[in-house]
């Protein structure tokens, strides 16, 4: 697709490096943001600030574009699909409507055979006495929440807060007895072609993810299983763009789906340097329909996040070859906010 415009949806890192990613393709880039102060408008061509539902910065938007992207899933279904009626949207919407409410993405994924933690759909403190059995547990909002947010864990019944009016739904999910955890990248392209990223091995603090590494040590069964669990909810999906498929290890060699992101992903930034053709250059190719070139893996790596007042110290480092610092420009420094990240190439 000669002489794209490529309209992304959200302003944070991610918007950034798909910026980044869009401009060394010769493909121009407007980013349309609730954050006045987000950073990928230091790397678009075009920034439009406003707020979702205001359907003149909406219809601004669509005006100055050829095709739309989003850098988180968390937009409300009903504008992309609105957008969607005039300018083509990938991933598809409806992609979208499925993975950011749980209790579809789960029920999805166990039709097609996949294995995900044992959970129950909770509206009442009276759903979670029911589901006694699922403790201790994670008790997770059904919709949004992220990097830990909505999220409360429930060791017993007593952990069940009085207060707690249930004005929203929830999926309560059995606690693993955690070996690892790791995730998949695949970008699939228009013509249904598929580049799978192989696993990626990620290590979380505070449910935030510190720090991803390639290889994954893991089984070779296990490297299949999770290729292939990626593969099939792509191909179902009728996917278009680059995601992420994220899961748990248990003791016992369990493979358990933890969840998707219809999105580049942050443990997937160690493809940047690591690989000839990062999952941000896979994600415009794919979504501008593009061709899939060859890719080349260069070097095992690890990708540290930096969250943050961490930030200021490598702001001051240098920095030795096969070290590659990424630093957001985010304006305002906040506790556990990610705020940059190194990867280091590793023989």
């Amino acid at each position: 697709m000669l002489d794209t415009t490529l309209g992304i949806i959200g302003s944070g890192q991610l918007g950034s490096l798909l910026c980044q990613a869009a401009k060394k393709l010769n493909i121009k880039t407007i980013v349309f943001s609730d954050d006045e102060h987000g950073p990928a408008q230091n790397y678009s061509d075009k920034f439009i600030f406003g707020k979702y539902e205001d359907k003149d910065k909406v219809k601004e938007f669509i005006s100055n574009v050829d095709i739309v992207t989003y850098e988180f899933e968390n937009i409300p279904i009903e504008i992309l699909k609105s957008i969607n009626k005039e300018r083509k949207v990938l991933p598809k919407p409806y992609i979208n409507q499925t993975v950011q409410n749980r209790k579809l993405e789960k029920t999805f994924v166990n039709d097609l055979g996949i294995k995900t933690t044992e959970w129950a759909f909770i509206k009442s403190a009276e759903d979670v006495k029911k589901n006694e059995k699922l403790l201790p547990g994670i008790l997770k909002t059904n919709t949004l929440g992220y990097d830990g947010h909505g999220q409360f864990i429930l060791n017993s019944l007593e952990d069940v807060k009085k207060d707690w009016c249930f004005t929203a739904d929830y999926i309560l999910e059995k606690k693993v007895n955690l070996r690892k955890e790791i995730s998949v990248v695949i970008s699939r392209f228009t013509n249904n072609e598929i580049y799978i990223y192989e696993p990626i091995e990620n290590i979380h603090k505070d449910q935030i993810l510190k720090h991803s590494k390639i290889p994954a040590e893991i089984t070779t069964d296990i490297y299949e299983k999770a290729q292939d669990s990626a593969k099939l909810i792509a191909d179902k999906l009728d996917y278009v763009g680059t995601m992420c498929v994220e899961y748990f290890i248990d003791q016992e060699e369990n493979l358990l789906l933890n969840e998707i992101a219809p999105r580049v992903h942050n443990s997937g930034h160690l493809t940047i340097n690591a690989f000839s053709i990062s999952q941000f250059e896979n994600h415009i190719r794919a979504v501008c329909n593009l061709s899939k070139e060859p890719v080349k893996k260069i070097s095992n790596a690890k990708m540290i996040n930096i969250l943050g007042n961490e930030i200021q110290d490598y702001r001051n480092r240098s920095f030795k070859d096969g070290e590659f610092f990424f630093d957001y420009q985010k304006k305002k420094i906040k506790e556990k906010r990610k705020m940059g990240h190194i990867t280091i190439l590793k023989k």
